[in-house]
């Protein structure tokens, strides 16, 4: 059973009234999770037993795609906004206070109007340009590594157990720069970043929201050599894995599935009307029926 706080039923009374298409949450806790770099065939190859039991017990495509650039802060923007590189102007990928916060609504502060709680970890101080004021009751710039992110996001998680919730993991894309996309070393950052997933994992279990949870595992770019950027499929293609409550078990996603569909994907989970403006839309093909028609409430 869902618990609903007397703003969540009041905004839903008033996006009615607008003719807003509103409903119950299909989960009560949503985390995004992201592995900076994570090109799916060096993943593939990776030791990474927490997130293929994930992917095979959840929903799972190999073949997203992300945005044009294929850059860090841009793809994430996108990723946390529902919108286009074109729509949210975050163009460059360097941590720059001169050019402030992003103009444009993120999933974040969309999720607060509703009443939610929201959290963001992050190995990047660039992720500052997301951090709009009243959006986030945690922005957490939680070291460098994978498992100083996870150790803060766990513990995070246990005491406040936030709704929504946002992890980024540096290490592959850290790797892939220093010794190239698929080199050994890199390989291995792979398997940090699986064991700082299951260090998450393991604090949602131990918080108790399991069973109300959805985990949404995806990558902001792939890479060639040393680099991405480029509109090559090495640097464009990405997972998307959907993990948890109402979601299909062992399925392949064949819809197509972009980076700003996560934004989406989010607030459709918590029953949060998506702006018309959005060119994100929900994954619903990775849900059951059950979850897509008849939310629970």
């Amino acid at each position: 059973m869902f618990r609903f706080t007397r703003r969540r039923v009041l905004t839903g009374i008033l996006a009615l009234s607008c003719g807003q298409v509103w409903s119950a949450p299909r989960a009560e806790h949503v985390f995004i999770i992201s592995f900076d770099g994570g090109k799916p065939s060096v993943m593939q190859r990776s030791s990474m037993p927490t997130l293929f039991s994930m992917a095979k017990q959840g929903a799972v495509t190999w073949e997203a795609r992300t945005t044009v650039p294929s850059v860090t802060l841009p793809s994430h923007t996108s990723m946390l906004t529902g919108v286009s590189p074109i729509r949210h102007r975050v163009l460059w990928n360097d941590y720059k206070p001169q050019r402030g916060l992003v103009k444009v609504p993120t999933v974040f502060t969309l999720a607060k109007r509703n009443g939610f709680s929201t959290a963001m970890f992050v190995n990047k101080e660039k992720f500052k340009h997301l951090n709009l004021p009243g959006t986030l009751d945690r922005f957490d710039h939680a070291g460098y590594t994978a498992k100083q992110a996870a150790a803060s996001a766990a513990s995070y998680i246990v005491s406040h157990r936030p709704n929504l919730c946002f992890i980024h993991f540096a290490d592959p894309d850290s790797a892939g720069h220093k010794y190239g996309w698929g080199s050994s070393e890199q390989v291995r950052s792979f398997k940090d970043t699986d064991d700082a997933l299951r260090t998450i994992m393991n604090a949602i279990r131990k918080a108790g929201i399991a069973q109300r949870s959805v985990v949404i595992m995806s990558a902001d770019h792939g890479g060639h050599g040393k680099s991405h950027g480029s509109l090559s499929p090495e640097d464009m293609i990405i997972p998307w894995i959907a993990w948890g409550a109402g979601v299909k078990r062992g399925h392949q996603i064949t819809a197509p599935v972009t980076t700003y569909d996560s934004a989406a994907t989010a607030l459709w989970l918590l029953g949060v009307p998506i702006p018309g403006n959005w060119t994100g839309r929900p994954v619903t093909s990775a849900f059951t029926p059950l979850a897509v028609n008849n939310p629970a409430g």
